[in-house]
């Protein structure tokens, strides 16, 4: 019969030891969330080339990748003294993951496959979470990274779930910097020289307006002529601007330009043919009688 007396020295013995190791985890968990980013963030600014949104980027994902897999070890080791503390033999269970892992070595080779391509992705800063990327022909906002996978979400709103070791390429959209890339389309009978002037003073104009200059690092003017397409001439045109910021920035520029074009007499063609059935009517002669 358990009395209150036994209670009492089982507290006195093994109650204070576990009370301890609780507090030594919840206090090991604090610390980490507390000391680590500061750290993070000293060893990250040291990286040249990188802008303040960049580095606060990179901070926030290699904090979150620690702190995940310290929550885990902290669990881990903390279940394990708290078991042994009770009594409960964990050398047997630990050799029994052991002979687990073994067991499982061969289904493992694609986990570890992944872990290590999570180390690198974070190592040589392929792309942070907040940014725009295509992953494994996936493309999305970055939601998540940790050491097995990388979760996006796409313009659809559709979560991806790609794991790290299935990734050959990956292409960061927002990295540094972002591009306006456009190609505009006039008709034949435009005068060129007239449609880029008009093309570059609305580059300026925009690039100088207050809602706007602070995205717009150079003003996307006209490069060159790019193509003579089937129905169309088209005109490049580029410019630099912050991160992210590419398709917000290309959309105003179309919506200015087709005013501006409008006002200008400037032609946007539609794909069109002319279609002859036989001679033209220019080409028929009059019977003689």
């Amino acid at each position: 019969m358990i009395t209150w007396d036994m209670v009492k020295d089982w507290m006195l013995l093994h109650g204070v030891k576990l009370i301890a190791i609780l507090a030594l985890g919840i206090f090991l968990w604090f610390l980490i969330r507390r000391l680590l980013p500061p750290i993070v963030q000293r060893t990250v600014s040291k990286a040249r080339g990188e802008s303040k949104k960049g580095l606060e980027k990179r901070t926030d994902t290699i904090v979150r990748v620690i702190i995940g897999t310290g929550r885990i070890i902290i669990v881990f080791t903390v279940i394990l003294m708290i078991l042994s503390e009770l009594g409960v033999p964990i050398g047997p269970m630990l050799a029994g993951f052991g002979i687990a892992g073994v067991a499982v070595g061969f289904g493992a080779q694609y986990l570890v496959k992944d872990l290590i391509a999570g180390i690198f992705i974070l190592w040589e800063n392929q792309y942070r979470v907040g940014d725009v990327a295509k992953i494994a022909d996936v493309s999305g906002l970055v939601e998540e990274i940790t050491l097995r996978k990388t979760v996006l979400r796409d313009l659809d709103g559709i979560v991806h779930h790609v794991p790290n070791g299935e990734i050959r390429v990956a292409s960061n959209y927002s990295r540094h910097f972002s591009r306006v890339n456009l190609d505009i389309r006039v008709s034949y009978g435009t005068d060129l020289d007239h449609a880029i002037a008009v093309i570059n003073k609305v580059g300026e104009e925009l690039t100088r307006d207050a809602d706007w200059r602070e995205r717009i690092i150079t003003p996307p003017i006209a490069l060159r002529v790019n193509k003579w397409g089937d129905s169309a001439v088209e005109i490049k045109v580029t410019g630099d601007v912050k991160p992210l910021e590419q398709w917000a920035v290309m959309g105003e520029l179309r919506l200015r330009l087709k005013r501006v074009f409008d006002a200008e007499g400037i032609e946007i063609p539609w794909p069109h043919a002319k279609i002859y059935f036989g001679n033209s009517p220019d080409d028929v002669k009059p019977k003689e009688k």
